[in-house]
């Protein structure tokens, strides 16, 4: 695994993603929200996207560094696990359940694990054990047990009814511009490069179209969904309070 940079400091929110530009295209702009309001946030891509059609490993690592920075995200690693094998190897879990360990965090976001991409998919099932296994005392990895107060789920392709949604309308431009960091996904260019769903406009128009949903929903211009399995709790009915 990558060193972390710097190391594993401990977080309030960790966020995983199974490819470098999902965390943005999910929860962008909440990230960037808890930045700006004195949170620490780590970040955590679970594979370079080496399969990817366009990119590079060391430009799409570039750019997930790039996007972190303008999240204002402490800090970003990668876990190096095999593009297109999340899972295969009992190691994978470990090292996500290590993370998990070293940065302490109180809430972890997770991709939501129904979704068009068997990584989106492979991904959430992988992290959602090592979340838990992070926790018990016994499980074999580094580190002392530790469990977050919350784990929630973040949609990437797909979507779902929320348990609850983020207002992100202040900072749905900045993730507007972490998405763009992603040059070599979004804009490619030479050669070799080619089309796919990504480099289309309309994919942008899809993330946009959602988060705008989720916001008319609640009366505002955009908000990103999370759902989240247990119940959420409250003191009281009253809201704002």
């Amino acid at each position: 695994m990558d060193e972390i940079t710097p190391a594993a400091a401990p977080v309030d929110v960790l966020a995983f993603g199974p490819h470098p530009d999902d965390i943005e295209i999910g929860i962008g702009a909440t990230l960037a929200k808890h930045a700006a309001l004195g949170h620490c946030i780590g970040l955590c891509d679970v594979t370079a996207g080496e399969m990817g059609s366009n990119g590079t490993i060391d430009e799409r690592l570039a750019e997930a560094e790039e996007a972190r920075v303008v999240l204002g995200a402490l800090w970003r690693t990668n876990l190096r696990v095999p593009d297109r094998s999340i899972g295969s190897d009992p190691d994978h879990l470990r090292r996500a359940a290590e993370l998990v360990r070293r940065a302490r965090p109180r809430v972890v976001a997770l991709p939501y694990w129904s979704d068009r991409h068997p990584d989106h998919v492979a991904a959430s099932q992988l992290l959602t054990e090592a979340v838990f296994s992070a926790g018990l005392r016994r499980y074999p990895a580094a580190g002392e047990a530790w469990k977050p107060a919350m784990v929630c789920y973040y949609f990437i392709n797909d979507m779902a009814p929320p348990s609850f949604v983020v207002d992100v309308s202040g900072h749905y431009d900045t993730k507007r511009r972490a998405l763009a960091c992603y040059a070599s996904q979004f804009r490619p260019a030479g050669a070799d490069a080619v089309a796919t769903r990504l480099t289309s406009a309309r994919f942008q128009q899809l993330i946009e179209s959602r988060d705008a949903q989720f916001g008319a929903q609640i009366g505002v211009a955009f908000a990103e969904g999370l759902v989240v399995r247990q119940p959420v709790v409250r003191s009281h009915l009253l809201p704002g309070e």
